[in-house]
């Protein structure tokens, strides 16, 4: 009989393998170039970040997207996030996360032993498409009665506008109707949609964000048939000959100034001053 030993092979480098993987997970993203900052140095900390984002988005956000932004692992936004979720639910406090809380008591009724809290007039929904603000359906009448108080007035001119460039440029998401205005447009957008001027039809494939269309009510109101009889824009745009000879005459007086500044320039040269009055 042999006294050898046989040495288990194979299994016992798998331990190893596994721990790496997971160390591989766990591992937060590199930081882009462009992030500065670290969460931590915020009064609020992550779940403050994460709550401003949202508060400016208009369409739903992934936790992977905001992990990359925040240069964070994506397990700490969803953790913050289900935090921020139940907070706002006032089903649970702060405490029963793990995750502390703002450092102060503002609005909060959260206490150290992790206490319900105040259920609130919004929420944070998780969707297929990601997290979002929204206001609690509990509260609909409440919204329903400030957004359609005095709903027979008048258009403002910031509905106008919107209500101009959806009609015209249909379908359009709400980014781009506030990029085209150059201001944020979901107060005039969330109006018009309440008087069922325009509705929500579809998803833009590339960003993912509702698209916006007119509806039968507007072309009622307009006294159409359909978009087609929408007045042409046209004539209310300047020809294109003076808008070319508008870039000219701009074009011209860049290159006047160019010349005068290199006068100048010169001149001072040949002064011997440095443009301060000293001599050089």
């Amino acid at each position: 009989m042999s006294d050898e030993t046989q040495t288990p092979q194979g299994p016992q480098s798998e331990p190893n393998s596994s721990a790496a993987t997971t160390q591989e997970r766990e591992t937060p993203p590199a930081r882009p170039e462009y992030v500065d900052f670290d969460v931590e140095d915020f009064p609020g900390g992550l779940r403050g970040c994460l709550e401003a984002i949202l508060m400016v988005a208009d369409q739903p956000q992934q936790s992977a997207d905001l992990a990359r932004v925040l240069a964070i692992d994506e397990a700490q936004v969803d953790d913050a996030l289900t935090a921020l979720q139940a907070d706002y639910d006032g089903r649970l406090g702060i405490a029963e996360h793990g995750i502390a809380g703002r450092g102060d008591d503002s609005g909060s009724s959260n206490d150290a032993n992790g206490s319900a809290g105040i259920l609130r007039g919004f929420e944070l929904r998780r969707t297929a498409r990601g997290w979002q603000f929204a206001n609690r359906a509990d509260y609909e009448p409440v919204v329903a009665a400030f957004v359609t108080d005095g709903q027979t007035a008048r258009l403002s001119q910031a509905a106008l506008e919107a209500l101009a460039i959806i009609a015209y440029r249909q379908p359009v998401t709400r980014a781009q109707v506030a990029a085209i205005r150059g201001v944020n447009s979901d107060g005039v957008i969330r109006s018009l949609v309440v008087r069922g001027l325009i509705r929500e039809e579809g998803i833009d494939p590339e960003s993912r964000a509702a698209l916006l269309v007119t509806s039968g009510l507007f072309l009622e109101h307009m006294g159409l048939d359909s978009l087609d009889q929408l007045p042409s824009l046209a004539p209310f745009m300047p020809p294109i000959s003076e808008m070319e000879n508008t870039e000219v005459e701009h074009s011209e007086m860049e290159n006047t100034e160019m010349k005068h500044v290199e006068m100048g320039e010169n001149a001072m040269e040949l002064n011997g001053s440095d443009g301060n009055g000293d001599i050089i």
